[in-house]
């Protein structure tokens, strides 16, 4: 299931609530047209017919959700083939790619000068990151971009400060994927450098990132550390 914002959920759930009444659709409606009656509250960035016949895929956001004009209904989740490929993760992570253009990369920690171009979203206390991050670092012809988005791993916040106040960044990043200690004789943090860390984070919201590690590449997005599936897109 699609893990979606409580701001979001409270939103749409209100939305659901005025639907028996005031903004019931009409069968004479266009399916977006009825939509939009009885779901006023949801910002609708796009609408149009899903893969199953009598259902529409709304966007709004960076959340994908099912309409069924019929029954005034509205699914929220995802919708897999036979092969266990989520459509719905599909087109979210092409909404994200798009996104990428708009990343203030001069904000993110730099590493490498390759030709083909990395935008990371990490953890220092995530395992799967490191191990991302160990695969990665092999790569000569890479550039990375990476952001910082500690969702399971809070107290990384520390590490993460540490390597944005570090006057090589790189550096710093490479021991902290390594699992080292801060040292004793680091900068003291600046309210400059808290600021942009959790403007990192919001960044990793505005990209519809629920987890890390979150690879872009090549206009396509990569949730975890599926090794075989970076080193295609990098090919």
């Amino acid at each position: 299931m699609t893990i979606i914002s409580r701001k979001f959920c409270a939103g749409l759930l209100l939305a659901l609530a005025c639907t028996s009444a005031a903004f019931a659709a009409s069968a004479a409606l266009k399916p977006e047209e009825a939509f939009k009656q009885a779901y006023p509250q949801v910002k609708v960035d796009s609408f149009e017919p899903a893969d199953i016949n009598g259902i529409y895929q709304v966007v709004t956001g960076q959340n994908v959700l099912y309409y069924v004009p019929e029954k005034d209904y509205v699914i929220l989740g995802e919708i897999f083939t036979k092969d266990g490929k989520s459509i719905t993760a599909e087109r979210k992570g092409r909404l994200a790619a798009k996104l990428v253009e708009s990343l203030p990369l001069e904000k993110a920690v730099k590493i490498g000068d390759g030709k083909k171009v990395v935008i990371e979203f990490t953890d220092p206390d995530c395992p799967y990151c490191r191990k991302a991050s160990e695969f990665l670092a092999k790569k000569t012809d890479v550039t990375r971009y990476v952001y910082f988005a500690p969702m399971a791993h809070p107290a990384a916040i520390s590490k993460i400060q540490y390597i944005l106040s570090s006057e090589n960044k790189a550096k710093a990043y490479g021991e902290m994927m390594l699992g080292m200690e801060i040292p004793k004789a680091a900068p003291a943090v600046s309210n400059e450098v808290k600021s942009l860390a959790q403007e990192h984070m919001e960044l990793a919201k505005k990209m519809g990132v629920q987890g890390t590690p979150t690879f872009f590449i090549s206009g396509q997005q990569v949730v975890g550390a599926d090794l075989a599936k970076i080193d295609q897109l990098l090919k």
